[in-house]
């Protein structure tokens, strides 16, 4: 019985691109007692793969805690399959405002310990005697109390492009970091405040609430759904948005829009910018804030160092590797020294930009593409890139797509070519085709023909 993807990422995201259906991008969490981990998790992602879910979920035996991709019409299909769990009926699903179809591109359901790593002991307190939950409308009239402390429970790389108006950021990377920073500060106000707290779809909050109770904190209260479900109450209700900024989100968009208000730098140059990348060096993958320009001359990466490891062949990249930690392991998140422009902890409710309206995804036009050949390699100084045409005849004036993980989806027209070395108008399955592309070319990229 399958229990593994069978998939690529970019196989994936070719087929959810000729489906041509929406796709909802969710996300939901239930504490309760699971008793055999191992066999929910089985049955969930049996389940779930024949509806086409994706997503990242962690169990636990204390719960759930999942963000998902679901295609729109499978959505009641999909409700049913959590619902057939006693403590998931009537289970909140948080939609995300903005979607895209390649929010995630794999299905992974995991054991762990915990859904959310907090560092506490749960056998010391009772984690089910929780904040009041409070919507949207009933937490913009909290924060008007000049006797209330709202606290932002996410970590620094989160806070830093949005966040509430007057919150407390604690500049952590992890949330068990925060419980006994923020405990300490607040300890004069536990009998005379209103603890106010969220995060970003509420799973954080429900056990910090909780913790806070136990510590002696007599007015607590917590967002319900987090930001997710407070930015969709705003826009439903027309509610003034005491939010500024993004919201970051864990899959493949790293953001949604809840304001047009820009609270953050490029970490390169300084300008106003709240977009994140992964660094494209694989030995690093830092999560750091970089704007338009800097990605172009830094072909996405976080330092000239990293840079220059990109431009190396990859078995000498791979080899530099070996015996390394990688990614997030070896970097903080958004901490490196390379990061000039990187401020933690010294968040704005002052906007230093605003940004352009967004497209709506929802209403983008789907496109018709095939796929034609894959990347072979990338010459950095002429800016050529070469590709093993497989599938599809490629002529000059073509509109094509180069596709990948880190490249994104990059397009344009096929104005003039080599084939197997000779100038040529087109190129048959087989040939070796060479032409100039304007930005970094890699060899998990499939170049793509549209044809409608």
């Amino acid at each position: 019985m399958q229990l593994y993807n069978t998939l690529s990422a970019e196989e994936r995201a070719e087929l959810i691109d000729q489906a041509g259906k929406q796709r909802l991008t969710l996300s939901f969490y239930a504490y309760a007692k699971i008793e055999d981990p191992k066999k929910f998790r089985d049955d969930l992602f049996i389940e779930w793969n024949k509806l086409d879910a994706l997503g990242r979920t962690y169990v636990a035996k204390e719960g759930i805690n999942a963000q998902m991709s679901v295609p729109a019409e499978n959505i009641e299909a999909f409700r049913e399959t959590l619902e057939a769990y006693d403590f998931m009926k009537n289970i909140r699903l948080n939609v995300a405002v903005e979607h895209d179809d390649h929010s995630f591109l794999k299905l992974t359901v995991k054991v762990r310990e915990k859904i959310v790593a907090d560092g506490l002991n749960d056998e010391t307190f009772d984690v089910t005697d929780i904040g009041v939950h409070l919507k949207a409308n009933e937490f913009n009239q909290i924060l008007e109390d000049p006797n209330t402390i709202v606290v932002d429970f996410r970590n620094h790389y989160e806070s830093e492009i949005g966040h509430f108006k007057g919150a407390i950021t604690p500049d952590v990377e992890t949330f068990r970091e925060s419980l006994p920073i923020i405990n300490e500060q607040l300890k004069d106000f536990k009998e005379d405040k209103n603890l106010v707290m969220y995060c970003t779809g509420g799973i954080r909050c429900e056990k910090a609430s909780a913790y806070f109770k136990h510590q002696g904190f007599k007015n607590v209260f917590q967002l319900e759904g987090g930001i997710i479900n407070y930015a969709k109450q705003i826009k439903e209700e027309n509610l003034e948005s005491k939010f500024i900024g993004k919201n970051f989100v864990f899959d493949h968009r790293l953001g949604e829009r809840i304001t047009d208000d820009i609270v953050s730098q490029c970490h390169q140059c300084g300008k106003p910018c709240d977009n994140h990348t992964n660094c494209s060096n694989d030995g690093c993958h830092l999560l750091f804030i970089q704007c338009d320009d800097c990605k172009a001359a830094m072909e996405n990466c976080c330092s000239n160092e990293c840079l220059e490891i990109t431009h190396l062949p990859l078995a000498e990249q791979v080899k530099l590797r070996r015996g390394k930690q990688v990614g997030n392991k070896i970097f903080r998140k958004g901490k490196s020294e390379n990061l000039k422009f990187k401020h933690s902890g010294e968040l704005s409710d002052i906007a230093l930009a605003t940004a352009k309206k967004p497209t709506d995804i929802r209403q983008k036009i789907k496109v018709k593409k095939v796929l034609v050949g894959k990347a072979e390699h990338y010459y950095v100084k002429a800016k050529v890139g070469l590709f093993i045409i497989e599938n599809q005849e490629l002529n000059i004036g073509d509109k094509i797509i180069i596709s990948g993980p880190t490249t994104g989806n990059e397009d344009l027209i096929l104005d003039k070519m080599l084939v197997n070395g000779q100038e040529s108008t087109m190129a048959k399955p087989g040939d070796k085709v060479t032409f100039e592309v304007p930005f970094r070319v890699r060899l998990s990229d499939k170049l793509f023909k549209i044809i409608a």
